[in-house]
């Protein structure tokens, strides 16, 4: 199982929220790049990068520093956050981005999201971003009422690198991880699962991989010094 160290940016700062609150947020440093060549050292290939302030609909705050870990931090990036179209897609996968993951679009718009999958495959990504069981869209801070079953089998013909899964109420909790929801996720769907949310311990990292994720997107965890990435990687 792969395990994904995660970058959150927002301002030009790597910081990391609490179940998605933009109130709740916790810098944990002013040089993101830095922090990727300390995930590459660590022995990492691929980073989960997310642009929480693309999320949110301003795109261009944290484009630079985005491009320059994509081109410069030596790993696999799989870019999130605002990727809504087909050229905002193909001009991270043109700058060198391994993927790119699509969530408002995914849920909100199908057969946009179909268009970037069968354009790009293997490169795409679908965000599951559960709270309550219901999908989030728009960086978090709003719902789409859809059947969960329904969503997954619209999916099912994609040509997609995968799904990621992330329980919102979850998210930077150190709770553990939603282990019902995985096995339910993955029981619907054809696609590889990433899961993220709650993650605290080796002990979760293993539990993710028995209940059949191909891997786990660790974020902060790993700055609070809960989990030795290095470690991680070769209990993964």
């Amino acid at each position: 199982m792969d395990v994904i160290p995660a970058i959150d940016i927002r301002g030009g700062r790597a910081v990391r929220l609490t179940e998605g609150d933009f109130q709740s947020e916790k810098v944990y440093g002013d040089d993101p790049l830095a922090i990727a060549h300390r995930h590459r050292q660590a022995g990492a290939r691929r980073l989960h990068l997310v642009d929480l302030d693309a999320a949110l609909g301003r795109s261009g705050t944290n484009r630079q520093i985005v491009s320059r870990i994509v081109s410069e931090a030596g790993l696999e990036v799989q870019v999130a956050g605002g990727v809504r179209d087909e050229a905002t897609a193909s001009e991270w996968l043109l700058a060198g981005a391994a993927a790119i993951i699509m969530g408002t679009v995914a849920v909100r718009e199908p057969e946009l999201f179909a268009e970037a999958a069968r354009r790009h495959p293997g490169q795409v990504l679908g965000a599951l971003d559960l709270r309550g069981g219901t999908p989030q869209v728009e960086g978090w801070t709003a719902s789409e009422k859809v059947e969960l079953r329904e969503l997954l089998q619209s999916w099912t013909a994609l040509p997609l690198a995968g799904i990621i899964l992330t329980v919102v109420e979850r998210d930077g909790t150190f709770a553990g991880p939603d282990l019902e929801i995985l096995r339910q996720v993955i029981g619907a769907t054809r696609h590889r699962v990433l899961y993220g949310g709650g993650i605290a311990s080796l002990a979760d990292i293993r539990a993710v991989a028995r209940a059949g994720a191909s891997g786990v997107i660790v974020g902060k965890a790993i700055y609070e010094g809960r989990i030795d990435l290095a470690e991680a990687l070769s209990a993964g």
